[in-house]
């Protein structure tokens, strides 16, 4: 069965767009973050994850997964979206050309 991709958006909730008024529990929720996209990345489910640099950031994590509901569990278990400092929006997704 061909692998289906998914695209999830995350928005950081405005009150920590200001980094310096994070406290130590929300940078280790973003660390805790980090590392369970680079788990995802190592069982080859995650494509490609980043954000945009700008004052009010944007991030995309493509997945590559059996089906849309494991796609929904990945992004709800992801622990800047569980925890609640990160808003996110599923789409279904397909990569159209990668960079040789």
């Amino acid at each position: 069965m061909e692998k289906l991709q998914f695209l999830y958006q995350l928005k950081l909730i405005p009150s920590l767009l200001d980094q310096s008024s994070r406290t130590d529990k929300e940078n280790s929720i973003v660390q805790h973050h980090f590392e369970v996209l680079q788990n995802l990345q190592e069982e080859g489910k995650l494509l490609l994850a980043g954000r945009t640099l700008n004052m009010d950031p944007m991030g995309i994590v493509i997945l590559e997964v059996d089906t849309e509901e494991e796609a929904v569990e990945l992004m709800n278990n992801d622990p800047a979206v569980k925890e609640g400092i990160m808003e996110a929006q599923l789409f279904p997704y397909r990569v159209a050309l990668y960079k040789k």
